[in-house]
């Protein structure tokens, strides 16, 4: 191979990994996708524990399932799809327990990833306040609408990736972002009047 494993493609290394069994691999694409998969579902279920073990969980079945991924999809919609999953069936289980915290998340922080550009206190201040008054709004969002708008506002994934990630038409995935964002519009209307 002329390039390095780290330098090439996804793809690549997905293929790197399913024919060879290279760990490193394995650990390069662990290491792409672990921290935008924690924001996804950080912001999906609103809690740091499940979050951490919704993304070992989607590793773990990405090793044991390497070979279920096929070349002609993205790499990125596949493992979403897998995260994606794995969230609703967690959110479907805490529903089911009822588990409602009676700090309702106070001392939760949404994780970030690190920005390597200086700001100003008073700018990162303002900026963590904001990001915790919109995850809040977004946790009240129904979850169907939830999801596709992280998967589009927040993840930046186009409208033919979230159709693949949740196997929805792209009339449905559109239809349900605009109602997502009604809701989270609303919803933080509602917060700033406060």
């Amino acid at each position: 191979m002329n390039k390095q494993l780290s330098e090439l493609s996804d793809e690549e290394v997905i293929k790197e990994f399913q024919d060879n069994n290279t760990l490193e691999a394995y650990e390069i694409l662990v290491k792409r996708y672990k921290d935008p998969l924690t924001n996804f579902v950080f912001r999906f279920l609103g809690d740091r524990d499940a979050c951490t073990d919704v993304v070992q969980d989607t590793m773990i079945k990405f090793y044991l399932n390497k070979d279920s991924y096929r070349s002609f999809a993205k790499f990125s919609t596949w493992i979403y799809t897998i995260a994606g999953n794995l969230a609703k069936n967690e959110l479907k289980r805490k529903r089911r327990r009822n588990f409602f915290s009676i700090n309702s998340g106070e001392d939760e922080r949404t994780p970030q990833i690190e920005d390597k550009a200086f700001l100003a206190p008073d700018k990162v201040a303002d900026g963590v306040l904001k990001n915790e008054i919109i995850q809040k709004a977004l946790l009240k969002v129904t979850p169907v609408y939830r999801e596709v708008v992280i998967l589009r506002d927040i993840q930046d994934f186009s409208y033919e990736e979230i159709s693949e990630i949740t196997g929805l038409a792209i009339g449905t995935v559109k239809s349900r972002i605009n109602r997502g964002r009604a809701q989270l519009q609303k919803l933080l209307k509602n917060i700033y009047r406060e």
